[in-house]
């Protein structure tokens, strides 16, 4: 069961990247139907929300996400750059400052940073 919902994943990270986002959303639902807590689906489905305009939304996932998985560098990212697109710089280079705490080689945050 493992390797679907793997593949069920990658199809639907794949979609959201070709920005086909009711496609990639229902690849994803099949993930969280099995697994629930997949970090990475529900992640992407928050990206997918700020793609079709949810900001608020989107905001909302991910910082949910952020809180519950503290360490994923990569939902604590892509919270910070939605913050910085809707002007809460504070917030972002708050949560850019944390991922090079962590990780001061993080190539992205490095760059973002710059903006802080």
């Amino acid at each position: 069961m493992t390797t679907d919902i793997d593949q069920a994943y990658q199809r639907g990270f794949q979609l959201r990247c070709d920005g086909r986002y009711a496609e990639a959303r229902q690849e994803l639902q099949k993930v969280l139907s099995v697994e629930p807590t997949h970090v990475n689906a529900l992640h992407q489905m928050g990206l997918i929300q700020g793609f079709e305009g949810d900001f608020d939304g989107s905001l909302a996932t991910l910082a949910t996400l952020s809180t519950k998985y503290p360490t994923n560098l990569d939902v604590r990212y892509d919270l910070a750059m939605t913050q910085m697109m809707l002007g809460m710089y504070d917030e972002a280079c708050g949560n850019f400052r944390f991922i090079l705490s962590v990780n001061p080689a993080h190539e992205k945050a490095l760059q973002q940073i710059t903006y802080c």
